[in-house]
C-alpha cells in the first residue's frame, strides 16, 4: 500500500528538460532504421523485412561464388 501512495509532482518540481538529451546514447546503443513508406507496405513487420533481407544474403553469397574468381583481380592475358 506504501508504494501506490506517491505524491503527484508538479510541472515546476520536475525541472527544466533537455530536448535530445539521450538521443546519441540511443542511436549509438540501437538498431532501429526507418522504412520509407512505400517498402512499409511491402514489408510491414519486421519478421517480414528480416526474411526478406536474409533471403537476399543468402542469394548473394550463393551467386557470389559463379564466376569462380569473386573478389579477385582480373587474371593479365599473356601473349602467344
Amino acid at each position: 500500500m506504501a508504494d501506490q501512495e506517491i505524491p503527484e509532482l508538479k510541472r515546476e518540481q520536475l525541472g527544466k528538460g533537455v530536448r535530445g538529451k539521450y538521443l546519441k546514447n540511443f542511436t549509438q546503443g540501437s538498431n532501429v532504421v526507418v522504412l520509407q513508406p512505400e517498402i512499409l507496405k511491402a514489408f510491414p513487420t519486421s519478421e517480414a523485412v528480416n526474411k526478406a533481407l536474409a533471403s537476399m544474403l543468402a542469394f548473394a553469397k550463393e551467386t557470389q561464388g559463379l564466376t569462380g574468381r569473386a573478389g579477385k583481380a582480373p587474371r593479365k592475358r599473356t601473349a602467344v
